[in-house]
């Protein structure tokens, strides 16, 4: 279900919960409602309208957002690895693709005649390399300090989230976009949806688990969502 409010989308979600929880969501500004499943339609829009001018604000942060310019991966562009900034410099090659980093420069190799979709292709793998290996670094560290396993974890390209899991299957995404923000970041993240794996629901306790394991959290992920975005159309 979708409603309108003020010309902004807000999709809903009815759940098996109590109270009625609503979000505005990195990195795009997603408007989200859950609902119990036994509330009207009319009294979730309700609802929504007496948070009207909240969510306005929230969204706007995202929309005035600073945000890179559509990419095509040529000299003079920008990347951002672990949340510094480096100078993209192409040239051509006849071997394989490849991306140095070396002082604040950013060396893309790629064969002549490549489009700019392919050297996104290319930079996109790049990025999720260099995820997963953090991933595979920090997650038992963040393991080790709650008790908590995760059975399984990928890393996909998001654009309302930058992690989710699947409580049952034990499983954790993570946003291939975390490979640009700094490195405490990607630490928030995996802690985060650690815990939805002994509480589903942003509420009291999760907040206190979060305060137990990172008494920091809440500036790490105002840092999160304050770093550049990527392009959007």
């Amino acid at each position: 279900m979708q409603i309108m409010i003020s010309d902004i989308p807000v999709v809903v979600y009815k759940k098996r919960i109590k109270n009625m929880h609503l979000y505005v969501k990195p990195p795009n500004g997603k408007v989200t409602v859950s609902a119990p499943l036994d509330i009207s339609d009319d009294a979730i829009e309700r609802f929504v309208r007496t948070k009207s001018s909240w969510v306005k604000n929230q969204v706007k942060k995202f929309d005035t957002q600073p945000r890179q310019s559509e990419r095509e991966y040529i000299s003079g562009e920008t990347l951002y690895v672990w949340g510094k900034q480096y100078f993209l410099l192409l040239e051509h090659g006849t071997g394989r693709n490849s991306l140095v980093l070396s002082g604040d420069k950013a060396l893309l190799t790629v064969r002549e005649g490549s489009t700019a979709l392919q050297r996104d292709n290319f930079v996109q793998e790049w990025y999720r390399s260099l995820l997963k290996q953090e991933i595979v670094r920090l997650l038992p560290k963040w393991e080790d300090r709650t008790g908590l396993k995760c059975d399984s974890w990928q890393t996909k390209y998001m654009t309302s989230r930058w992690g989710t899991c699947n409580i049952q299957k034990r499983k954790i995404w993570l946003n291939l976009q975390l490979a640009k923000k700094t490195p405490e970041c990607l630490e928030y993240v995996i802690l985060h949806e650690l815990l939805h794996f002994v509480e589903k629901h942003h509420n009291d306790i999760f907040i206190s688990l979060m305060d137990k394991y990172m008494p920091y959290w809440r500036e790490t992920k105002r840092a999160l969502n304050s770093q550049i975005l990527d392009f959007m159309e």
